[in-house]
């Protein structure tokens, strides 16, 4: 099963429309997860029309219309894969611990807010993945996404792409 992982959309303030490049691997992709911060509904409507399947939350930038449609967090198995879905995990000091605490059923944690992307994993579980942006920059040179396979209880080919300055 192939995955499609982002978060911290900002649209349309931090830019007018997402990279066409992760909305054609949107398409392409056997379920979606958003890790929250989409500010605006349309975002959401985009992604679900071009999901297949769709995991997603909301953030803190994310107001009262989108808090009604997502939740806090979102739990999905995808290939065999617990995932949890939220926005944000608190500072990175302590995040594997945190982490595996508060989700000690899932396989993947998949988390947003920072922008930067992210992969480790807690002792014990869960693999915390942050896709980092596709269109806000933090402390660093690029825009990301991130992608993924799940089957058989694994995840593997988990990849980050950088997307050109906009």
């Amino acid at each position: 099963m192939h995955l499609v992982l982002t978060s911290d959309t900002h649209l349309p303030k931090r830019a007018k429309t997402l990279p066409d490049e992760l909305l054609d691997a949107i398409s392409r992709a056997d379920a979606v997860i958003h890790a929250g911060d989409w500010v605006d509904e349309a975002t959401l409507d985009l992604f679900e029309a071009r999901s297949r399947r769709f995991a997603g939350v909301y953030g803190n930038n994310d107001g009262p219309p989108l808090r009604a449609r997502l939740p806090e967090v979102a739990y999905a198995e995808l290939g065999g894969v617990r995932f949890a879905v939220v926005h944000e995990t608190g500072p990175a000091r302590g995040r594997e611990e945190r982490c595996a605490a508060r989700f000690p059923d899932v396989d993947v944690l998949v988390f947003g807010h920072s922008h930067i992307p992210w992969d480790t994993t807690a002792p014990g579980g869960p693999r915390l993945l942050n896709p980092g942006s596709p269109t806000d920059r933090r402390r660093q040179p690029y825009f990301t996404y991130a992608t993924a396979e799940a089957g058989r209880g694994r995840l593997t080919d988990v990849r980050f792409h950088r997307l050109p300055r906009r």
